[in-house]
């Protein structure tokens, strides 16, 4: 893990305990028999009452949409469920996200498919290995990225492979308002790390007119709007390579490296600790995730399903 990355972690973990959100300390929501209480984080709420490998009922599916807008992740503990049950509970908040063919992302074939339920371990035929995972939304380089994610545990370590979600929305609301104002109508494209070749030295942008683009290139707004909620939130990774539309280089990476410094500040975190049954749905617009490396001697299963969404506004 680099520097950075290793004094980011620590940051979050000195001030996990002590900061506490006025989203915390909000009561318990009680709906009959399921409650949902807010994490001790900047996002989050955890779902109890409710086994989700069985039919949901009306008032059960309207009241975690409603918490989902609100607290932008929801954990679901102590579930057991097979696949096709997964999806049956996955398809209560939207389709499954198939990206376009052309467009790889994590698990697409050499003929560009993907399949409904992506396998996230390390393990074979898993994916994403026991390496740092910088903090990220999923799909961001492709033209309609996934609305929502959900992970689901089957085997996690007895120390670390913990994830983290950021509130973009708060990342947002706090910036000052001449920086607002700046990006209020800026562009961002994100390269696609599965055909992005080139890591360091000169860059090869998009809009080159000597060198063709890398890959074909879908441009999103920096500050963008929650087609659910209108609240603005910024819609930026930590570390993967972007570029500003229309704005020179150098001034392009000194205000997206501004930006990237600001939204690492632990307080927009909260921390997972994941146990075996866990199931968490993530908001994949106004939340980040990111996960430390961890043990590669340790086993860490988990299934996930990503849902369709539109293009971003």
């Amino acid at each position: 893990m680099s520097t950075i990355a290793s004094s980011f972690t620590q940051r979050i973990k000195d001030s996990f305990k002590s900061s506490l959100s006025a989203q915390s300390r909000r009561k318990t929501q009680k709906y009959q028999s399921l409650s949902i209480t807010p994490t001790e984080g900047a996002v989050g709420a955890v779902v109890t009452g409710v086994d989700v490998s069985k039919p949901l009922k009306p008032w059960q599916i309207l009241a975690l949409k409603k918490a989902f807008q609100e607290h932008l992740i929801l954990i679901f503990k102590d579930q057991t469920l097979t696949d096709k049950q997964y999806l049956d509970f996955a398809a209560y908040f939207g389709n499954v996200f198939y990206p376009r063919p052309d467009v790889p992302v994590l698990a697409s074939d050499p003929y560009g498919n993907t399949p409904a339920i992506v396998l996230v371990a390390n393990v074979e035929g898993g994916y994403t290995g026991t390496g740092e995972l910088t903090a990220h939304t999923d799909h961001h380089w492709t033209p309609n990225p996934s609305r929502a994610s959900f992970l689901y545990a089957l085997e996690v370590p007895a120390t670390g492979g913990d994830t983290y979600w950021s509130n973009q929305y708060q990342v947002y609301d706090d910036l000052d308002d001449e920086t607002k104002a700046r990006i209020e109508h800026l562009q961002l494209i994100t390269y696609n790390p599965f055909v992005r070749k080139i890591k360091g030295g000169e860059h090869v942008l998009y809009r080159n007119p000597v060198l063709p683009p890398i890959s074909e290139a879908f441009p999103h707004p920096l500050a963008a709007t929650h087609p659910e909620t209108g609240k603005k939130f910024l819609y930026l990774d930590a570390e993967t390579e972007v570029e500003l539309v229309g704005v020179a280089y150098e001034e392009g990476s000194a205000l997206i490296a501004k930006l990237r410094a600001h939204q690492k500040n632990a307080k927009y975190f909260y921390k997972h600790q994941w146990s075996v049954g866990d199931i968490v749905l993530w908001d994949n617009y106004a939340t980040l995730h990111y996960r430390p490396a961890f043990d590669p001697n340790t086993r860490r299963v988990l299934k996930r399903i990503s849902l369709a969404g539109g293009r971003p506004f």
